[in-house]
């Protein structure tokens, strides 16, 4: 891996900027890598757009600004509007299943949908979305090894959320592995 540059967009109060935080985390204090993290919002925060760009790369990274996105996460029709033209050719695409529809389509990216709004929902609640996310992301992308993401989750989230966290980091790997599997199946 030379550098894999990522973007996570949303609305504020999705978690949107946790996510970023922890795949960093994951990458580089438990996964051995380097990563750079800048976050943007809006100053209204909760509704208005928001998105976190990470750089994750096994040697230091001297420029902390994505420019060129390999993987592209989004949780909101306005950040996917916003920012799939960002996106490279043969890029990993993951979209909400219930908040985002692809329009216009993306036909060169690697696309996977997590359902993480009806997840969250079964688990209890929805504000685990974003945790779902980060699971479902880790699975799909391969880029961060699982325990060092769970790690970071554990030291993410508020003392009194641990396991409902990690019950949603749990499903979303899972749901993101079943989904991996069916796209890397032979014909």
């Amino acid at each position: 891996m030379a550098q894999t540059q990522i973007r996570i967009g949303g609305f504020g109060g999705q978690g949107v900027i946790l996510s970023g935080i922890i795949i960093g985390r994951g990458a580089a204090i438990h996964g051995g890598l380097h990563a750079t993290l800048i976050q943007s919002f809006g100053p209204e925060a909760r509704g208005s757009s928001s998105s976190a760009e990470l750089i994750v790369a096994d040697e230091p990274i001297l420029y902390p600004y994505v420019k060129d996105v390999d993987m592209l996460v989004v949780l909101s029709q306005d950040a996917y509007a916003r920012f799939t033209p960002a996106l490279k050719k043969g890029g990993l695409l993951v979209t909400e299943a219930d908040l985002v529809s692809l329009t216009p389509p993306v036909p060169e990216a690697r696309h996977f949908v997590v359902p993480a709004t009806r997840l969250a929902e079964e688990i209890g609640r929805k504000i685990v979305l974003n945790i779902i996310t980060v699971g479902f992301f880790g699975a799909v992308s391969q880029l961060i090894p699982r325990e060092a993401l769970e790690k970071a989750v554990k030291e993410s989230v508020p003392p009194g959320t641990l396991d409902l966290n990690l019950k949603a980091f749990r499903k979303g790997y899972e749901v993101g592995l079943e989904q991996l599997a069916k796209v890397q199946a032979p014909a």
